[in-house]
């Protein structure tokens, strides 16, 4: 897997229509789940999109990393997706791990905070996360607010 880490203003118009056709084809198509998918926080200055290439050269692991403050008060990571093809294979593993890597690098004194799937609680575990809310419903979908406190965890 070939990883790459770029700001908004430096991906390609095929990068942005690659990663954006890997979203909405698992969060939107996949999950069946109509959502509000472009939210301004990708254009933010400080938001890092993490992209991972097969052999090749499409982009089949996706996590956007937010600086403190633009979702939560610690940094952040989102949009995290793995295209079907790529799945059973250890990338999602690998794509959070790179992304726990990278925004440790960024914001190191930060702790890092996602709100995932419910259904990927014992996966986001495994990696160092712990939940800290309730299941909450987004867009029809269990999710749970989950945190790794930087230097905790071993991936």
């Amino acid at each position: 897997m070939q990883w790459s880490v770029l700001t908004f203003n430096v991906l390609s118009v095929d990068e942005l229509y690659e990663l954006l056709k890997l979203r909405v084809d698992i969060f939107v198509v996949e999950q069946n789940c109509p959502y509000p998918e472009l939210d301004e926080k990708d254009r933010h200055s400080e938001t890092r999109h993490l992209l991972g290439r097969n052999d090749a050269g499409e982009i089949v692991a996706y996590a956007r990393l937010l600086a403190p403050g633009v979702s939560y008060a610690d940094a952040s990571i989102g949009r995290v997706v793995v295209a079907e093809q790529a799945r059973g294979a250890g990338v999602a593993h690998s794509l959070m791990s790179e992304a726990i890597r990278v925004t440790q690098e960024l914001w190191p004194e930060k702790n890092i905070q996602l709100g995932g799937q419910e259904y990927l609680k014992a996966f986001y575990q495994k990696l160092g996360f712990e939940p800290v809310s309730e299941v909450y419903l987004e867009d029809g979908i269990p999710h749970l607010d989950m945190l790794y406190q930087s230097g905790e965890a071993d991936i």
